[in-house]
């Protein structure tokens, strides 16, 4: 069987991904505007529905919203539960792999800061982001975990 540039045979790629870099893995996952927005929202706007991450400034579409969410939940960046409040609406919630791409999505919105012309407004969430560095990233991801982990263990609990 021939190999590729790493090393591993041809056969390992044809499971569906263009490459095995890992960059390349990452952005098929989480690497169009959409799902990064997405996750920002889920992050940074406490955003946990199907229509509050609707609503967003960007105005998705609900067909791509739809698409979106149901690849993060299959990638396991995403769970979906029921809403035990409202038997038609799920909440979204992110798992520790999506709350470890925090630090990604800050490094974004710091080179964004940098260079692009950011609105203070907007910049804000960035701004903090940067000024607090890892130290504020890691409080953050723990607040995320007691917030989003907590829904899905307190729900598998009384299951």
């Amino acid at each position: 069987m021939r190999q590729n540039a790493s090393g591993l045979p041809n056969a390992t790629i044809s499971n569906g991904h263009r490459s095995l870099c890992p960059i390349n893995l990452g952005l098929e996952v989480f690497g169009d505007k959409w799902t990064l927005l997405i996750l920002r929202d889920l992050m940074f706007a406490g955003k946990r529905h199907f229509r509050q991450l609707l609503q967003s400034d960007e105005r998705i579409a609900s067909n791509v919203l739809a698409d979106r969410l149901h690849m993060l939940v299959e990638q396991g960046i995403v769970t979906r539960a029921a809403d035990p409040s409202h038997k038609q609406k799920a909440i979204y919630s992110l798992t520790d792999a999506g709350i470890a791409l925090l630090p990604v999505l800050a490094q974004i919105g710091i080179w964004s800061r940098t260079y692009q012309p950011v609105s203070d407004e907007l910049g804000a969430t960035a701004a903090a982001l940067e000024a607090g560095g890892p130290p504020l990233w890691e409080q953050v991801m723990a607040d995320l975990r007691a917030t989003h982990l907590a829904t899905r263990l307190g729900a598998s609990a009384c299951g």
